[in-house]
C-alpha cells in the first residue's frame, strides 16, 4: 500500500519547534523589586559604630530592599538576591523572611536559593538584631524596625516574583580606586609578601557591573565593590544609606526617573562585598576625600556610580548556562579544619569571643579609651568587667590566642551572644558564582575564599563575586596573619585565628558539590530566638503641642522667595515618627504647582531634603518637625511648598491620628 504525504503534522511539528526557540531566545526570566525597609526615624540608638549617644533623629534619604530573581527556563531553578540598606542582616531577619516566603510561596524560596545581603551602611536604626551583642547600644530589641524591615524585604521579593519575564544578564568589571583605603595596613601588610604583590595593592579595586534586561528593555544593575559605609560619621543622626545609596539614588532618580512608587521601577544595588578593612576615608581619620561628612557621601557614591556606569555602557560579557546553588549551616565554633587549608596542621575553630582591640576601633576611628590596637595583653578593667558578666573558659582563651578576649560571647548563658551556626552559600548564573558569606572578610581573606571556590570548581568558576555581610551577621574574618597582629579586625574575628581557613573548607565543599552536581548534607539549624527578646526603651506614651498650638501648625515660616541653589526651611509642631513609620510613603512633600494642580518634586527619599525630629519638651510631649529642601539649580520656577504628615498620640485614649500641615507657597527663580 503506497504512504501518502501529510503536510499538516510537519506543520504544526514545525511551529511549535519555532514557538520553543522563541520561548527560550532569552535564556533566563528575570524580575526586580524595591520596597521600603527604613526603621524608627528618632529616639532609637543606631546601627553600626555601638555608640550609646548615636540616637536618631531624623531621615536624610530612605533606606531600601532592592531583589533580583533570575529563573533558568531550561531546568526551571531559581535565585533569588537582595540587596538591602543595612548595617547588617542579622540572623533573626533572615529566619524571619525565609518564613514569610514559605508560607507565601512554599518551597520555591528557601535558604538554599535567597541571599539576603547588606551595603553595610552606619546610618540606619538599631536593634534588629535576636542576638544580645548587637542590641547593647540600642537599648534592647525594636520590634517595629525589626518588623519594617522584614516586611519591606518580603514585599520587595513579592514585586520581584510578580515581574518576572523573559531576559538576559550581562556581566562587566572594571577597577576604582579613589573610592577606598586600608584602614588596617599593618595587619594586612602581614601577609606573605608574594600574595600581596599578587594582588597588587593594598585595597581591592575590582568591580563586577551585572546588567539586566527583559527582553531589549533595561530593566536593573547590581554593581558589587568594598568599601566600608561609614562616609556618615558617628556624629551623624540621620537615617541614610551612605554612599552606596547615594549612588543608587543618582541612577533611579536622576537618571532613570524613579519616584518609588510603582513596581516597574528601575532598581540599581550597589552592594557590599569584602570590605572589611576597606573605609571611604581616604584620610584615614574619619574623613575624606573633605572634612563634610555629607560631601564625602556624596564624592564616594558619585566614584562608585561613574565607574558603574563606564562598565555598564562599555563591552560586556552575556551571562549563559544553568542556574544552581549550594547552602548548608554551619558550627563555626567547632571545626576541625584539614591541613590543606591551614599551615599544614590539622587545626580547630573557638567558641565566639572578641578581643580587647574591638573596643579599641580602627585607625580610621578610633573607640574606647584605655584599649589599643596590637594589644595582646589587654585593659584589666574591662577584661574582669568582660569576665564577670559570664567567665570565659580558659581553654577558649588558649584557642583564640593570641587574643586578649574581652568578652567571650560564645560561652554567655542561657544563649549566646552571637550565633556560631551560620548560613554560607553559592549562588550560580551561568558563568557567574557569588560567594555569599555572614561576616565582614578583609580584602585577603575574601580572595583567599574565592581561590578556594576556583579551585574546586574549576573552569565553571570563570567569574566569582564575593557577597559579604549576607544571612547573618558574626563579625569579621581576618586571616591567621592578619589575627596575629590583633588590630580590630583580627580583635573582632569571632571564632579565632583558624576562622577563615574554616570558611575555605565549607565553600570549597559547596563549590565541589556544585561542580559534580550532588547535594549538600545540611541537619544543622540555627536557634530561633524571635521570642526571647527584651527592649529597654519607653515607647510613646502621648504627643502634646504646646498652648495655642497645633498639630501641623508652622512654627518657621518658608521664605516668601528662593533663588536656585538657596535652603528652603520650614518647623511644623509635630508628633512623634515612631507613631507611624511611613513605610513606602514619606513625611512630607515639596510640592510644585503645574497649573492644576499640586505635584511632588521631592520627598524624604531624596538627597537633597532632611527631615529632622526636634524634641522640644519631653515631660509635655511636644516636638516639631524641621524640613529642609537644598532647592536644585536646574529646578524649574514656579510656585512650590512644603506639606508634613505626621502622626500624634492621644494621651486620653492612646489612639494615634494623622494630620497634614502646609507651608506658605513661595515661588522659586
Amino acid at each position: 500500500m503506497q504512504s501518502r504525504f501529510h503536510p499538516l503534522p510537519l506543520a504544526i511539528a514545525l511551529a511549535c519547534a519555532s514557538i520553543s526557540s522563541l520561548a527560550y531566545a532569552d535564556p533566563y526570566l528575570v524580575g526586580r523589586g524595591m520596597s521600603d525597609i527604613t526603621g524608627e526615624a528618632a529616639e532609637v540608638g543606631m546601627m553600626g559604630y555601638a555608640k550609646l549617644d548615636q540616637v536618631a533623629s531624623g531621615i536624610h534619604m530612605r533606606q531600601r530592599a532592592r531583589a533580583f530573581i533570575v529563573q533558568d527556563q531550561a531546568n526551571g531553578k531559581r535565585v533569588v538576591f537582595v540587596n538591602n540598606d543595612l548595617g547588617m542582616v542579622f540572623q533573626g531577619v533572615h529566619q524571619a523572611v525565609l518564613a514569610q516566603l514559605q508560607s507565601k510561596y512554599g518551597n520555591l524560596y528557601t535558604a538554599e536559593n535567597v541571599v539576603l545581603s547588606a551595603t553595610h551602611t552606619h546610618g540606619g536604626s538599631g536593634g534588629h538584631s535576636h542576638y544580645a551583642l548587637y542590641n547593647f547600644t540600642t537599648w534592647g530589641h525594636n520590634k517595629r524596625t525589626f518588623d519594617a524591615i522584614v516586611s519591606g524585604i518580603v514585599a520587595a521579593i513579592d514585586k520581584a516574583h510578580r515581574d518576572l519575564k523573559p531576559g538576559s544578564i550581562q556581566i562587566g568589571k572594571g577597577e576604582l580606586r579613589d573610592a577606598s583605603n586600608n584602614r588596617s595596613l599593618p595587619a594586612f601588610e602581614r601577609n606573605p609578601q608574594a600574595e600581596r604583590a599578587a594582588m597588587g595593592s593594598h585595597i581591592d579595586p575590582e568591580m563586577t557591573v551585572l546588567r539586566f534586561k527583559q527582553g531589549n528593555t533595561d530593566v536593573g544593575v547590581i554593581s558589587w565593590f568594598a568599601t566600608h559605609g561609614v562616609s556618615m560619621s558617628p556624629n551623624n543622626r540621620l537615617l541614610s544609606p551612605d554612599n552606596k545609596g547615594y549612588a543608587q539614588w543618582r541612577w533611579e532618580h536622576e537618571l532613570k526617573g524613579v519616584r518609588y512608587s510603582s513596581d516597574s521601577d528601575f532598581v540599581a544595588a550597589f552592594a557590599q562585598s569584602n570590605a572589611g578593612d576597606m573605609t571611604p576615608n581616604l584620610n584615614l581619620n574619619g574623613t575624606g576625600p573633605t572634612n563634610n561628612e555629607f560631601d564625602n557621601t556624596r564624592i564616594i557614591g558619585e566614584r562608585q556610580l561613574q565607574k558603574a556606569l563606564e562598565i555598564y555602557n562599555g563591552n560586556m560579557e552575556t551571562l549563559s548556562g544553568a542556574v544552581d546553588y549550594r547552602q548548608k549551616y554551619v558550627d563555626f565554633s567547632n571545626q576541625n579544619i584539614a591541613p590543606q587549608f591551614t599551615d599544614g596542621q590539622a587545626r580547630r575553630t573557638c567558641p565566639a569571643a572578641i578581643g580587647s582591640a574591638f573596643a579599641a576601633g580602627t585607625e580610621d576611628g578610633r573607640g574606647l579609651d584605655g584599649f589599643d590596637e596590637g594589644d595582646l595583653k589587654g585593659n584589666p578593667f574591662f577584661n574582669f568587667l568582660g569576665g564577670a558578666v559570664a567567665a570565659t573558659p580558659q581553654w577558649v582563651r588558649d584557642c583564640q590566642a593570641p587574643k586578649p578576649v574581652l568578652l567571650g560571647t560564645g560561652s554567655q548563658q542561657p544563649y549566646p551572644w552571637t550565633p556560631e551556626v551560620l548560613p554560607v552559600s553559592l549562588i550560580r548564573i551561568g558563568q557567574l558564582t557569588i560567594i555569599a558569606a555572614p561576616a565582614e572578610f578583609t580584602i585577603t581573606s575574601g580572595r583567599r575564599v574565592k581561590a578556594s571556590v576556583a579551585s574546586s570548581m574549576g573552569d565553571a568558576a570563570k567569574h566569582l563575586v564575593f557577597a559579604g555581610y549576607s544571612n547573618a551577621y558574626s563579625g569579621y574574618v581576618a586571616t591567621p596573619e592578619e589575627y596575629d597582629a590583633q588590630h580590630y579586625e583580627g580583635a573582632s574575628t569571632h571564632f579565632g585565628k583558624w576562622t577563615l581557613p574554616a570558611y575555605q573548607q565549607v565553600f570549597s565543599e559547596l563549590a565541589s558539590a556544585m561542580r559534580q552536581g550532588s547535594a549538600i548534607a545540611n541537619p544543622l539549624r540555627p536557634r530561633n530566638l524571635a521570642d526571647k527578646q527584651t527592649s529597654f526603651q519607653t515607647g510613646v506614651v502621648l504627643d502634646n503641642v504646646p498652648i495655642f498650638k497645633s498639630f501641623g501648625q508652622v512654627e518657621v515660616q518658608a521664605n516668601a522667595s528662593y533663588a536656585r541653589g538657596q535652603r528652603a526651611y520650614v518647623e511644623f509642631w509635630t508628633g512623634h515618627p515612631k507613631n507611624n513609620l511611613r513605610q513606602n510613603g514619606t513625611f512630607f512633600e515639596v510640592q510644585r504647582w503645574d497649573g492644576a494642580a499640586w505635584r511632588m518634586v521631592a520627598n524624604d527619599s531624596d538627597w537633597n531634603t532632611i527631615y529632622r525630629w526636634i524634641r522640644v519638651d519631653p515631660a509635655w510631649g511636644s516636638s516639631k518637625a524641621a524640613i529642609t529642601w537644598d532647592i536644585p539649580s536646574n529646578a524649574s520656577p514656579g510656585q512650590y511648598r512644603i506639606v508634613h504628615f505626621g502622626d500624634y498620640k492621644n494621651g486620653w485614649n492612646g489612639n494615634i491620628y494623622g494630620f497634614t500641615g502646609t507651608s506658605r507657597t513661595f515661588s522659586v527663580n
